[in-house]
């Protein structure tokens, strides 16, 4: 569980965090709810869900879909087509021109540095230290983004990333940040954090709040023998790591399907 109890911040005005597995989180705030790269499927591809339920279909409600990067499991057509026809759904520049079948639904491309509005959300791209392709050959024609959504708080979801110079400067303050803690992969490459470096960047940004993701659902098939650990502890392996590093920021390891709230600004 987290380090403090999803119910402790009672009524108090601010976000709604709520994971669902893997890098699929839905964020509400000042009544507008915003989902990121939802992956709603028990099997894809060499993966299948090891931990928690297929989430539940509230999970696909939604008045905006954020889509870090175009890796299939955080770019999911299939997961995708779950919305209600017309929500908008928010790729990388370039994104519709790489994969096709977004054109089946309402789209906006926005690039580092850029913002949108979402309802009474500011929705802004920040650079993301990750291959952004669609496959792992052919050229880089699309950038890796991490979102911050501002509101009654301002919320950073970091979608895929490595640690780079300049990090904090690029997210700004922000009251609660979403990491990647893991993979689904006893090996994770360059372009990703592991427990250690989200504690590392989680201590240069410097938010009241953080909720690791991105650990603990998917696994290769025939690999549950190799490095099991590697699947199973990156969450508590943060927690520890962020209280040596960021003794100040409240970390809350959810479940699946469970939410928290932070509070706004003071």
């Amino acid at each position: 569980m987290s380090s403090e109890n999803s119910e402790n911040s009672g009524a108090r005005a601010g976000t709604v965090i709520t994971w669902w597995g893997h890098a699929t989180c839905t964020v509400e705030d000042s009544g507008v709810r915003v989902l990121t790269d939802p992956l709603f499927v028990r099997r894809f591809a060499h993966l299948r869900r090891r931990s928690g339920a297929l989430p539940a279909p509230e999970a696909a409600l939604a008045d905006a879909v954020l889509i870090s990067h175009l890796h299939s499991d955080h770019l999911h057509l299939p997961s995708l087509a779950r919305l209600a026809p017309g929500t908008l759904v928010v790729v990388p520049r370039g994104a519709v021109r790489q994969v096709p079948g977004l054109r089946r639904f309402r789209t906006a491309e926005i690039a580092p540095g850029e913002r949108l509005r979402v309802g009474a959300l500011t929705v802004r791209a920040v650079h993301a230290e990750h291959d952004g392709r669609r496959l792992p050959v052919g050229p880089h024609r699309c950038p890796a983004l991490g979102y911050v959504v501002e509101g009654a708080s301002a919320t950073y979801f970091a979608g895929d990333t490595g640690l780079y110079d300049g990090m904090a400067e690029a997210v700004g303050p922000v009251d609660a940040a979403l990491l990647p803690v893991g993979g689904w992969g006893p090996r994770l490459g360059a372009g990703h954090l592991d427990a250690g470096r989200a504690a590392q960047a989680l201590a240069a940004l410097g938010p009241r709040h953080a909720v690791p993701v991105h650990y603990g659902t998917y696994w290769p098939i025939g690999l549950d023998g190799v490095r099991p650990h590697e699947f199973h502890s990156p969450g508590l392996e943060f927690v520890r790591k962020a209280a040596a590093l960021a003794p100040e920021v409240a970390v809350h390891r959810l479940e699946h399907g469970e939410s928290v709230r932070t509070e706004g600004p003071a």
